[in-house]
């Protein structure tokens, strides 16, 4: 939902930051895999008992993430560039929750569950609505140019994110948390699912 509005804020700096980094001969699938690791190793934080501590990686991840696009955009773009990054987003993604559940699994465990599992839904129905979306010719530069269809929801990256953020500062209420979140991302899916079947039943031809 905060996507297209944060993209105008962010994408003036990254673009700018991106020629510079591309100027050294850095490629984007270098910068998404550097985010990936930095993503990752904030969750190894987590899980370790350093919530905390894990913010600035877990920051400097989402940043990488941004950044990759930027490069792409001042060199070369690819369509394996954009699976990369789609892919590594996921794992980081279903990492984190991860984290908290391995920090507490008593607590943290059974909203754990609930939340990678809206997450699996979620992503699903983004990844299958972009496949379709591909299929019938339909694009969008509502949240930057993008190797695939990002349709939007109540929940997109931005507000991942921030929840992310909101869990490391508020590590003993995971729980709770994740089952709001996850309810949200339940929502999300559902909306795009019946948002998808009005936007593609009107393209096809009924006997």
């Amino acid at each position: 939902m905060l996507d297209a509005a944060a993209r105008k804020l962010i994408d003036p700096p990254l673009n700018a930051v991106g020629r510079r980094v591309a100027g050294l001969g850095v490629g984007a699938d270098a910068v998404t895999l550097a985010g990936l690791a930095l993503g990752l190793f904030a969750a190894a934080m987590i899980a370790s008992g350093q919530p905390l501590w894990a913010l600035a990686p877990l920051l400097a991840s989402r940043i990488a993430d941004g950044l990759d696009g930027a490069v792409a955009r001042a060199s070369r773009k690819t369509d394996f560039g954009g699976y990369l990054d789609i892919a590594c987003d996921f794992l980081f993604y279903g990492a984190v929750p991860l984290a908290f559940v391995l920090l507490d699994p008593a607590a943290n465990g059974v909203a754990g569950a609930f939340l990678l599992t809206a997450f699996y839904f979620n992503g699903t129905s983004f990844l299958g609505y972009a496949i379709l979306a591909e299929k019938h010719g339909i694009a969008t530069s509502a949240q930057g140019v993008k190797s695939l269809y990002f349709s939007n929801g109540l929940l997109e990256g931005t507000e991942t994110i921030l929840f992310f953020v909101l869990l490391c500062l508020l590590p003993g209420a995971f729980a709770p948390l994740a089952w709001v979140f996850g309810a949200l991302c339940f929502a999300t899916a559902a909306l795009r699912l019946l948002a998808a079947r009005t936007v593609f039943s009107a393209t096809e031809d009924h006997p």
